[in-house]
């Protein structure tokens, strides 16, 4: 796989050179390997702390990046539940608890998930909710595989 060949100096004359087995590795595909598999955990991780299932939308758009503290997610599902983090909650106590996690966390980021299936009129008013709360930077998880407008479709 890595190992070579070196040709060792000979006496003068004209006797046969021998070739001897280099005995270094080359770790180099060992370390291309081992850096897809942590760019792929690294990918993978942020997508299983929330385990709430909800048929999301799928788009073109690429991921944020993620931040150093657990990202606050807010689920809205088909049925029309209300989600913090996996705490179902009813609507008229969402903006209360919603204040009460803004002042405890040092970004205001979070992540909103909604249905599909959902009117964008819902996932509208749930958005002002998380403004209302005290979240300016709102995050809308999708799936990947939707449509690119860029591109024909085939």
């Amino acid at each position: 796989m890595g190992a070579g060949v070196i040709k060792s100096q000979g006496q003068k004359g004209r006797r046969r050179r021998r070739s001897t087995p280099m005995a270094e590795i080359n770790v180099t595909p060992f370390v291309d390997v081992m850096l897809v598999l942590l760019i792929i955990f690294m990918v993978s991780a942020p997508m299983l702390t929330v385990g709430v299932p909800v048929e999301l939308p799928k788009t073109a758009a690429n991921s944020l990046p993620s931040d150093q503290q657990e990202p606050l997610t807010v689920t809205l599902t088909a049925e029309g539940q209300i989600l913090i983090q996996s705490a179902e909650i009813e609507e008229n106590a969402l903006i209360a608890k919603l204040r009460a996690v803004a002042a405890e966390r040092q970004n205001d980021k979070i992540f909103l998930r909604a249905d599909g299936a959902i009117p964008y009129e819902r996932v509208v008013q749930v958005m002002g909710a998380l403004n209302a709360g005290g979240f300016s930077n709102i995050g809308l998880v999708t799936d990947v595989g939707g449509p690119a407008f860029d591109r024909p479709e085939g």
